[in-house]
């Protein structure tokens, strides 16, 4: 005999599937609206400029989609996985999943307050605030660069460390992949694994744990220089560190003051810099642009040559050395012009002008450069515009279509994170850890200890640039917003429920 159920029966287990999904979203309403938002705003953008943004760095990172190589500048993190996505040719897909990363990293942030430090709806939701509405933010992701990507990663290793309070060496393996991943799409994310050594070592995490950290984020990196090294001839990452450092002192570089050095070491007299032209205000154009202010192509030839980024580097130690006072002078500067309320132009107008839906203040003669339509530079083995009609098998010119890309300009005009705001956030997670200095800070330390270390390292080493800021931002919120929490929340309460609610 078969039963048939009834109506009322069958319907009941879906009813109650959605009452439960109705509560899940109503407990968390703001962060839901918020994340609609947002996302809603990455529609309008991919709406406005198709298949995708330029800057400069893009079009190396084609290239090794392309041809498959190490590297001399940068690590292949990135170029790895546009070659991933290279069976679809489509810059808007790799926009796309761009945009995914960045709500991704929102919801990571979301989550690790939520769940694991008991924050509120509104208090986890204003954390992930910049990362979903900063206008500077949804531009970086349109275009096609690797820092999205590098802001993912890191919150992600922050998230999985804060996670996990005792962690197994299975957790580790994890963290040292990630630490591996972050480093091979930046050089700069190989310090963290510093960073988090230390933390976990404050901590008291177990030296198995932090052994098998260490071997899954050194294998895959050594087995990358490995490569490079067969390719280059040296065992590094890249082989810029030296002519990056260069172009960091070159701005005050006195040949002077470092006379004695500079007799015992004669090859590097080519890099003085001729006293009679005035020095630039940004660093950046004693390595990236030829004439006056460069010296780099006396050398001859290849500009990323081994021995030059070699003389280069120790011409800029030299200098360093020699004039200390002038080196903390220029990272000074760069650290102040990281935490102010406005946004000047810098480093210069064409750089600026890279990270803006709205191409105006550039001269005519300079729209090109803009990335609107793709140069006609040389490529590793071809010309930048061919190279990228290679990969998109079709037209990859960023074309603008109204009103999206009105939408967009006049939002980023009135709604991006000023630098003071940064600076505050710094300022709030640096005071929490400072209470619990018994315990050598709480867990806002690691988070904080990051984000200082992506403003501070780019201003001693290079140079200050406006994106730089933007993965140092979702580590400042999530570290104020840690050490808020700490700070209000009542000590016997904590201890005595549990420390988050089940999302």
């Amino acid at each position: 005999m078969v039963t048939v159920a009834e109506p009322a029966q069958a319907e009941a287990p879906s009813r109650s599937k959605r009452a439960r999904l109705w509560a899940f979203l109503r407990s968390r309403r703001l962060f839901v609206i918020a994340f609609t938002l947002g996302a809603a705003l990455r529609i309008i953008a991919m709406l406005g400029y198709r298949p995708a943004m330029w800057f400069n760095d893009s079009y190396e990172y084609v290239s090794v989609a392309l041809h498959p190589r190490p590297h001399p500048i940068r690590p292949d993190g990135y170029g790895f996985w546009l070659l991933v996505l290279k069976p679809f040719h489509s810059f808007a897909l790799v926009v796309f999943t761009q945009h995914l990363m960045g709500l991704a990293t929102a919801v990571l942030i979301y989550v690790l307050l939520r769940r694991k430090f008991g924050l509120p709806d509104w208090g986890a939701t204003l954390a992930a605030v910049p990362v979903l509405f900063d206008a500077y933010q949804i531009q970086l992701e349109s275009l096609i660069m690797s820092d999205t990507m590098f802001t993912l990663l890191i919150v992600g290793l922050v998230t999985l460390v804060l996670w996990h309070r005792r962690m197994s060496w299975r957790v580790g393996v994890a963290v040292g992949l990630l630490l591996a991943l972050t480093a091979l799409t930046r050089s700069i994310g190989l310090p963290i694994l510093a960073v988090v050594v230390v933390f976990l070592l404050i901590k008291r995490t177990g030296w198995r744990t932090i052994l098998a950290m260490v071997t899954a984020c050194a294998v895959p990196v050594i087995a990358y220089m490995g490569w490079f090294a067969s390719a280059q001839g040296q065992f590094a990452l890249t082989q810029s560190d030296g002519l990056i450092l260069y172009m960091r002192t070159a701005k005050f570089a006195d040949c002077k003051k470092i006379k004695p050095d500079l007799q015992r070491e004669q090859e590097l007299i080519p890099l003085c810099i001729n006293p009679a032209i005035a020095r630039s205000q940004f660093s950046q154009l004693y390595l990236w642009y030829n004439g006056e202010g460069e010296v780099l192509h006396r050398w001859g030839g290849d500009k990323f040559d081994r021995a030059l980024n070699d003389a280069a580097g120790t011409f800029a130690k030299r200098a360093i050395l020699a004039q200390p006072g002038d080196y903390l002078a220029a990272v000074a500067g760069d650290l102040l012009r990281s935490f102010r309320w406005d946004r000047p132009v810098f480093p210069d107008a064409l750089t600026y002008a890279q990270y803006q839906f709205d191409s105006k203040g550039v001269s005519a003669k300079d729209s090109h450069l803009l990335q609107k339509s793709p140069p006609t530079w040389k490529s590793y083995l071809g010309t930048v515009d061919r190279d990228l009609v290679a990969y998109e098998q079709g037209r990859a010119s960023t074309h603008a279509y109204w009103p999206w890309a009105t939408i967009m300009e006049r939002y980023q005009r009135v709604v991006y994170m000023p630098g003071l705001v940064l600076g505050l956030a710094l300022l709030v997670g640096a005071a929490g850890a400072i209470a619990r200095w018994r315990k050598l800070g709480g867990p806002e330390l690691l988070p904080w200890v990051a984000s200082a270390a992506l403003v501070v390292a780019p201003a001693a080493t290079a140079e200050f640039d406006y994106r730089y800021l933007l993965p140092a931002l979702p580590l400042a919120f999530l570290s104020a917003a840690i050490a808020l929490h700490q700070g209000v929340r009542p000590p016997r309460r904590a201890a005595a429920e549990p420390a988050s609610e089940p999302a």
